[in-house]
């Protein structure tokens, strides 16, 4: 499983970012078309918001590929 970490200081990073941060797009727009096409699935469901927000220990799965969402402990309190 890949995982991606949010940024310090930040509670959360929304789909489209994240899809960007771990290079399977490289800009919002491709996200928003595979978001839309139905080709990601969050935390088991379907999803089609690019908006979503991911919090840590949160999953996200595009083409087979799992990525997990980390956060820091700061947030976490």
């Amino acid at each position: 499983m890949n995982e991606i970490d949010i940024r310090e200081g930040e509670q959360y990073i929304k789909l489209g970012q994240a899809l960007k941060k771990c290079g399977v797009v490289s800009t919002g727009a491709e996200a928003k078309e595979i978001i839309s096409e139905g080709k990601v699935t969050v935390n088991g469901s379907l999803e089609n918001r690019r908006g979503r927000k991911l919090y840590p220990g949160d999953v996200f799965i595009f083409d087979d590929i799992e990525y997990k969402v980390n956060g820091n402990e700061d947030h976490l309190a």
